[in-house]
């Protein structure tokens, strides 16, 4: 496979997967239609290359809106705890780079990237919560104000006793529970 294109066969089991998953989770996209998703998605390589690197991080993605005013579908990752292949890893490349000892394999915002979408923000995070119960067990970084970022920190949320919460870390800090969600405008 080469970098951002997919085989057909691959982008056929993904819209497969994704229409699916589309179909058991109703109550996340009401008054939207599978067929204009899969029209946009459908010879959109590039978005359907990181909508399968969603999927094969264990990010389970769907649809969770449409922007009306843009006509884009916002994907988020819906997968019941924080992703389990991107887990372990720290906020940034600048936290990734200031650790001297026992790294961890990649950072939020680079994994982000490299895949093509975007971590949540604050707002995305709670959002998606509205949606179901997410990272009960685990807990995901969220876009960090660079406020906070230049003094060394970094948000993470999570869902405990039926409650969103907010926290802070050092952002060059590494936990097996906590990963990153992403977000794919398509």
């Amino acid at each position: 496979m080469s970098k951002k294109k997919l085989s057909s066969e691959q982008s056929s089991a993904l819209l497969k997967t994704l229409k699916a998953r589309f179909e058991k989770n109703t109550n996340r996209h009401k008054g939207i239609s599978w067929d204009a998703v899969e029209a946009k998605l459908k010879g959109n390589n590039e978005k359907l290359y990181s909508l399968y690197e969603m999927e094969e991080t264990g990010g389970e993605p769907d649809v969770i809106s449409h922007d009306k005013k843009t006509g884009e579908y916002m994907f988020f990752d819906c997968s019941p705890e924080s992703p389990k292949e991107r887990r372990s890893i720290c906020y940034d490349h600048e936290a990734l780079e200031a650790r001297k000892e026992h790294k961890p394999v990649n950072s939020a915002i680079n994994m982000a990237a490299e895949m093509g979408i975007e971590i949540l923000n604050e707002e995305q995070y709670r959002q998606l919560q509205q949606l179901g119960s997410f990272d009960t067990k685990t807990s995901s970084w969220i876009k960090t104000p660079a406020d906070i970022r230049k003094l060394g920190g970094a948000l993470f949320m999570d869902r405990r006793y039926n409650t969103v919460f907010l926290y802070h870390n050092g952002a060059e800090s590494y936990y097996a529970a906590r990963g990153v969600r992403g977000s794919l405008r398509v």
